[in-house]
């Protein structure tokens, strides 16, 4: 398997991260999104939306999004159980965080450490904060209930959670009120196999 990737992603950081938990053998080929790599008449022969994370079987088959990735990575494993109810909940937080969580914490963190917080991007980057605190009050909220997102074990949900909030810091988010997420955070770094975004 062959995975297609930024390192400073945090959409592609899931995708490794998983790897990495499930001792899951790929060859890594970096895709620099500044350089307009993902533009290429190859990559878009491979992945015709222009997107990474994308991730090539063995067989030539190639799916893209990272939580469907990830989710397809973990099936048959306690990352992603095989009881429905659990899957959609897995998925209920996988939403969340694609829409009310992505596009405010790891799009403000792009501006800042993709682009150095330019000028004429700073309103935007302002804007993205409070949506963006709202986002970690609700998953601070069910911390405080959990262990993790879904119940007391990770899931795949967590892990697709983890990739931007625990770089929040660098696009501006203060973590410092947020205990419960931070005590997450830990359990996550201290599974077995965890390896940090190396970027």
């Amino acid at each position: 398997m062959t995975i297609y990737g930024d390192k400073r992603s945090g959409n592609c950081f899931k995708i490794q991260l998983i790897c990495a938990l499930l001792q899951i053998e790929h060859h890594y080929i970096d895709i620099d999104l500044l350089k307009g790599d993902t533009k290429s008449p190859e990559f878009l022969n491979k992945a015709p939306v222009g997107k990474i994370p994308i991730i090539e079987l063995e067989d030539g088959r190639v799916l893209s999004e990272s939580n469907a990735i990830i989710n397809f990575l973990a099936r048959g494993s306690a990352l992603y159980p095989d009881d429905s109810f659990v899957q959609a909940k897995i998925q209920q937080w996988q939403f969340f965080e694609q829409y009310s969580h992505e596009p405010y914490i790891a799009v403000a963190r792009f501006i800042q450490h993709y682009l150095g917080l330019p000028e004429d991007r700073r309103k935007q980057y302002e804007r993205k904060h409070p949506p963006g605190y709202k986002a970690l009050d609700i998953m601070d909220k069910q911390l405080a209930k959990t262990n993790y997102l879904v119940g007391d074990e990770c899931s795949t949900a967590d892990i697709a959670l983890y990739a931007y909030t625990h770089v929040a810091h660098e696009g501006g988010f203060d973590l410092t009120r947020f205990s419960h997420i931070k005590r997450w955070l830990k359990q996550i770094e201290d599974l077995p196999g965890y390896v940090a975004m190396n970027y």
